[in-house]
């Protein structure tokens, strides 16, 4: 959500600035803007709608900088108007650009305005830029200033500020929302995303809770929350400038669902040593920590949600101990009890998803036993501040409909499971089944369902007009159903809801007749017949039918019952498969319906505010 980035060079900032904001596009917005420095002072430029028209106007005007930050809004204070996009300003001295938001700012504006201060915005941010002009009237210095300004400030930001009285510094700061800083040659950057300058430079440091960088073309100086030197390592990025290029792809979540095969196969060879699961892969304590559990409570948002509902299945069917699962931003918002020896789990791509790591924080006073983060983000702060962490090797994500992210998780679930489930008596030779059958062949069992993509178009064709529709699922594919109503309902616009088949006779059937589409996953299983009674129920209804299974015979095929073949695979392994034929649908829905397939409406890749 939001987008923030900035450099110091020795050069003019404003392609690599514009450049940097094209990177971060995924992250979802509505407006963008850039300032800078130069020796006339202080320039701005903002535009609501995409970076191209930012770029058109700042090649009108010729603005240009040796400093400079831009940002790409996306709205939460304030419609999506010119006067509201970032950078903000005060008295043509101080430019400020934020993500996050500032919960007492409606107080702060109030005491400015009395202090003469005049707001030409209805933006939480602009507060933080008169704010900063205040202090700094009295400081005497722009890191001065930014220092006493935050106590003041009370919710998540990431902000970056200049000021032209110091026209060589830039002060970057953050409380709940990801910054990077970005190590050059004779130039330092800053933004909210690697990705945003991985064609200036691989070297970044990842500011921590509180952390204040006093940023120079030569050094960059970083305090701690108590305005103390701290020292934070530099590291270097192993992501390449094209990974997040679409390649060949029309959009880059046709992209990403395509390269899961490939995610699912470097998330799993980590973990793997002389064809046996290794526990290391969590982190060098984690046989100690894993040894004492007795219970697991997994809390996550959206999508990572139902990977933590497939969990809850595999956790106690096959380490046959307790689970939960619960909506992190629900969790700490009530009197959760805490049962003895428990593992609490949290699931973000991320790892910077706000209530997620609100969630965690909360875990860390209440006295869970350990806490483990299932992660795509190895520098993100959900990884960070856990005790043990998985990492999943999806690759970049680009996409707000996350996919790939998804699989890894299930995947990365499947094999926390399985630690679990060796100290509860897993015969040894299930799990070598498991690792070996299921797992290590699910690469494969991926590639078979990719192949469905010719037919699921066909499929797409059917459901483009319609305004509703119904996923079904049963046990583990329940979750599924969820997942695949959630995608549909994100990129196609089109009002999805899902239901486990034996729910339907307790309301949703109401809902049932020919113009009512209804998706169902059915794989062959101990719940299959069950199944299958439902969704004759549905038939009997003239509802319109299209079913993914293994067994098709099972089924008779007409125009108001459609079946794409899946392959067979093991129970545990189902619910990777079976997503990703509900991926390609609602993929091909969007694009048929003629929208922005890789920025749907309203919504942004990396929730970092509650």
């Amino acid at each position: 959500m939001c987008g923030l980035v900035g450099a110091i060079a020795n050069r003019d900032v404003i392609p690599l600035l514009v450049d940097g904001l094209r990177n971060l596009e995924y992250r979802g917005y509505d407006s963008a803007g850039i300032a800078t420095l130069n020796g006339a002072g202080l320039s701005k430029q903002r535009a609501v709608g995409k970076v191209d028209e930012l770029a058109k106007q700042l090649a009108a005007t010729g603005m240009s900088g040796t400093m400079g930050i831009g940002h790409t809004r996306w709205a939460t204070h304030g419609s999506p108007l010119e006067h509201n996009a970032h950078p903000h300003v005060s008295t043509e001295m101080v430019a400020v650009v934020h993500n996050g938001i500032i919960e007492n700012y409606q107080p702060l504006r109030e005491e400015l305005s009395k202090l003469g201060y005049r707001f030409d915005s209805q933006t939480d941010t602009e507060v933080i830029a008169h704010r900063i002009h205040y202090h700094l009237q009295r400081e005497g210095s722009l890191r001065a200033a930014v220092q006493a300004t935050l106590p003041e400030l009370e919710g998540a930001f990431a902000i970056a500020a200049i000021s032209s009285d110091e026209p060589g510094r830039m002060i970057a700061a953050r409380l709940g929302s990801p910054l990077v800083v970005g190590i050059g040659d004779k130039e330092n950057f800053v933004a909210s995303d690697v990705t945003a300058l991985l064609s200036e430079t691989r070297r970044f440091i990842y500011l921590e809770e509180g952390d204040v960088a006093d940023i120079t073309g030569d050094e960059v100086k970083v305090y701690n929350r108590y305005n103390r030197l701290a020292e934070r390592p530099i590291q270097t990025s192993t992501l390449e400038k094209n990974a997040v290029s679409k390649g060949e792809y029309p959009h880059y979540m046709l992209k990403e669902i395509f390269e899961q095969s490939t995610a699912i196969r470097q998330t799993l060879s980590p973990a793997l040593s002389n064809d046996r699961l290794d526990e290391s892969c969590l982190g060098d304590s984690a046989s100690t920590l894993l040894d004492g559990v007795k219970a697991v409570q997994i809390c996550a948002c959206g999508t990572s949600y139902h990977a933590g509902m497939v969990g809850r299945y595999l956790i106690e069917s096959l380490a046959k101990i307790p689970c939960g699962v619960e909506h992190a931003s629900e969790f700490r918002y009530r009197s959760p009890v805490v049962p003895a020896n428990t593992l609490f789990v949290v699931l973000s791509q991320s790892g910077e998803t706000a209530d997620t790591l609100a969630a965690l924080r909360y875990a860390r006073e209440a006295g869970y036993h350990a806490t483990l983060a299932i992660c795509n983000v190895g520098s993100s702060s959900l990884v960070r501040e856990s005790d043990l962490s998985f990492l999943t090797q999806a690759g970049p994500e680009i996409g707000v409909a996350s996919t790939k992210a998804f699989t890894t998780q299930l995947l990365a679930l499947n094999i926390v499971s399985l630690f679990l489930a060796r100290r509860n008596g897993l015969d040894p030779q299930v799990e070598a089944d498991i690792t070996n059958t299921s797992l290590k062949q699910a690469c494969f069992a991926v590639d078979a369902a990719l192949a469905l993509d010719d037919k699921i178009s066909e499929v797409a064709e059917q459901l483009v007009d319609r305004e509703h529709s119904l996923f079904l699922g049963r046990g583990v594919m329940y979750p599924i159903a969820l997942e695949g109503a959630l995608k549909l309902k994100e990129i196609s616009y089109i009002h999805a809801e899902a239901y486990p088949g034996g729910e339907l006779k307790h309301g949703p059937l109401a809902l049932v007749d020919e113009n009512m589409p209804i998706i169902a996953a059915a794989p062959g299983g101990k719940l299959f017949a069950k199944m299958q009674g439902n969704l004759q129920e549905v038939a009997a209804r003239g509802g319109q039918l299209f079913i993914l299974t293994d067994k098709p015979e099972e089924f008779s095929t007409s125009h108001d019952c459609q079946v794409l073949t899946m392959p067979t695979v093991d129970e545990v392994l189902a619910p990777l498969v079976y997503t990703i034929p509900l991926q390609l649908l609602a993929y091909h829905v969007s694009v048929m319906r003629g929208n922005n397939v890789d920025q749907p409406r309203n919504l942004a890749k990396s929730v970092t505010v509650e």
